[in-house]
């Protein structure tokens, strides 16, 4: 049985690391396998030696971010746990807690992990950038909130937003209205962080003055958009084609993001992902960066990363099928052998 103190410089940053009602000790209790007694600046960890190890690696990470206005919730302290786990508590200190925006109603938007800060860094530095990972790690929302940024400060005069209007289950021709009444649903996530961003009523000013656009890919053929700001979300939708056409319209001055999910993909089976494509043609360019964002960077709800980790098991799990023999295709039927 080993044990190690932990202090702080005051009250404030223990109150924060405790938690409400000691949520955060109890969730680190029992996701690390140690006890945690708090009396007054001082952390007593009692467990076995690595238990023990692991939570004042989390702790540390943990007064590392409330040190730099990073707000203790559900999710910071989950991250933190899992910096624990790899043995790289000390890496909290890399988030400097960098302000990207505040929204229009003064909420802070800041890299949550490690992973989103090099995604925010590769579209500071590079002309195109790829943002690839799983649901709820924010490659939508900070891209969003980087063009926002970018033409508050004047880099760019336009924001373009796009994304495939592909069907997950339904269909488009069932859904009642025009062809903008339509496609809205497909673009709602992107309303919905520029909203939250700008606040609508300025949204709506600049959307009617073409200084924002928010409409489907295939509006984007045959255009050549200079000076702006391009974000292509849900890209593991598009064809090769597609993405091919995408990329080309980048005229002088502008910058590219393109988000999406390898493991969402609702194109027919016999189409490749423009999104997997490019990646592979496209990743020994200069200027152009691919950002792979985990598990580990999802800052929704909890189940939210379970439900991810669970898949990619399943997905890592799944039989592998041979390919048919030459008897099978001579017949014209396919018959696959585990």
């Amino acid at each position: 049985m080993a044990e190690k103190l932990f202090e702080v410089l005051d009250n404030d940053i223990a109150l924060a690391i405790c938690g409400p009602f000691n949520t955060n000790i109890s969730h680190m209790e029992k996701t690390l396998g140690s006890a945690i007694i708090c009396r007054g600046t001082t952390f007593k960890v009692t467990g076995d030696d690595e238990n023990v190890n692991n939570t004042i690696s989390a702790l540390t990470a943990m007064e590392d971010l409330h040190k730099r206005g990073t707000d203790l919730d559900e999710q910071a302290v989950r991250y933190c746990v899992s910096l624990a786990f790899e043995n790289n508590g000390s890496k909290a200190r890399e988030l400097t807690g960098e302000l990207v925006l505040l929204t229009s109603k003064g909420k802070p938007i800041r890299a949550k992990t490690l992973g989103q800060k090099e995604y925010l860094k590769a579209i500071e530095k590079n002309s195109i950038t790829f943002g690839v990972g799983p649901a709820g790690t924010g490659k939508t929302y900070l891209a969003v909130a980087m063009a926002v940024k970018a033409f508050k400060a004047g880099t760019v005069s336009r924001i373009i937003l796009t994304r495939p209007a592909v069907e997950a289950g339904e269909r488009l021709g069932f859904l009642p209205g025009d062809l903008q009444s339509k496609v809205d649903p497909y673009l709602r996530p992107l309303y919905d962080g520029l909203f939250d961003m700008m606040g609508a009523e300025t949204f709506r000013k600049l959307v009617e003055k073409g200084v924002i656009e928010v409409a489907p890919l295939a509006y984007m053929r045959g255009r050549t958009l200079d000076d702006s700001f391009i974000i292509l979300d849900e890209a593991q939708n598009t064809t090769k084609e597609q993405m091919k056409m995408f990329l080309t319209r980048m005229g002088m001055g502008s910058k590219v993001v393109v988000t999406g999910d390898i493991t969402q993909i609702d194109l027919p089976r016999e189409k490749k992902s423009g999104l997997k494509d490019a990646m592979q043609i496209l990743k020994n360019i200069d200027d152009i960066a691919i950002v792979r964002l985990s598990e580990k960077d999802v800052v929704r709800h909890k189940l939210v990363q379970d439900i991810v980790k669970a898949y990619e098991k399943a997905a890592a799990d799944k039989p592998k099928f041979e390919k048919p023999n030459f008897d099978d295709r001579k017949t014209g039927k396919k018959y696959y052998a585990k």
